[in-house]
């Protein structure tokens, strides 16, 4: 396994972490031929087998809520809500575990006012909410909506597979609850590249760019995926969980990141190299190591 990434304190290398990068078109690094979950990363191929399966938005931005990983600001919970209205439910129809707000500062502010873990406040809460839309505009049942087996699972299966070129080699049990979808990275880097490249109008154009339009709603206003979206015109980000990232910008290419070790903070410097080695220059996102409560070094990307 490579190591893409160390960590630097007080100018020694006190760690590494290995990966795997597959970029659309070029040499990637580690095994990206062999299937993996993407976590998060795989909502927006499964927003778009919501559209093929007959979804309604009822707003364009819904879209970029569906593909969520939200932090559970305020806004969120209230587009959540309003989604799940529209469709004649309430966020009792939702078959997400109860959690707390994923965004450190959303967190704190809710505590302060004695909430409770709640399904509407579970970061996949968007996407249950687009999968709960879709089940009640083909009449499909709702309880069972997360069964592998049911209508609304095997076509969106059917999406991401067609999506990726590739078999789903596997399918597992999310966080939330709803099925995973194991393919290979190369397959998850050449899927987004054909959302941002695809015809306007069409499903996966569609998510493209409400993602990339409103992408505050796809994290929250301070993430990696949000900021990177908001700096560089056309860049399409979704991170996930254990170390997954993936993008995507028109005419230059497709990145998939896997951290082995599922570390969050090695995967923000790697993805920052994938794209300078596509030839994009990212914004400045620093990962300080701390001591003392102050910056002493840094995680930065080897490979």
């Amino acid at each position: 396994m490579t190591i893409v990434a160390e960590v630097v304190r007080s100018g020694f290398v006190e760690s590494v972490h290995h990966g795997i990068v597959a970029l659309t078109g070029r040499p990637g690094v580690g095994d990206t031929g062999s299937p993996f979950f993407p976590r998060s990363s795989n909502k927006p191929l499964q927003t778009v087998g919501m559209l093929r399966s007959g979804l309604v938005p009822r707003e364009f931005a819904d879209l970029a809520m569906a593909s969520a990983s939200h932090d559970g600001e305020p806004f969120h919970v209230e587009r959540v809500t309003a989604m799940l209205a529209a469709a004649g439910l309430g966020p009792e129809a939702l078959r997400c575990p109860a959690d707390l707000p994923l965004g450190e500062t959303a967190k704190r502010a809710y505590l302060r006012t004695g909430g409770e873990p709640a399904p509407v406040l579970m970061n996949c809460s968007g996407k249950h909410a687009g999968m709960l839309a879709t089940c009640v505009a083909n009449g499909w049942d709702l309880e069972s909506y997360l069964d592998p087996k049911h209508p609304l699972q095997v076509a969106l299966a059917d999406a991401v597979s067609e999506l990726a070129g590739e078999p789903i080699a596997a399918a597992g049990v999310d966080g939330c609850g709803a099925p995973v979808l194991a393919i290979s990275p190369d397959a998850l880097a050449r899927a987004f590249l054909r959302l941002v490249e695809a015809a306007p109008g069409t499903p996966e154009r569609q998510v493209a760019d409400a993602m990339r339009a409103r992408p505050e709603l796809v994290a929250g206003p301070e993430s990696e995926d949000t900021v990177l979206m908001r700096a560089v015109p056309g860049l399409l980000v979704k991170r996930g969980a254990d170390g997954v990232s993936a993008a995507a910008l028109p005419g230059v290419g497709g990145i998939a990141v896997k951290i082995s070790d599922g570390s969050a903070r090695a995967r923000v410097p790697v993805l920052l190299a994938a794209l300078r080695k596509l030839g994009v220059e990212p914004p400045l996102i620093e990962e300080p190591v701390l001591g003392g409560g102050r910056p002493v070094g840094e995680v930065r990307a080897v490979w």
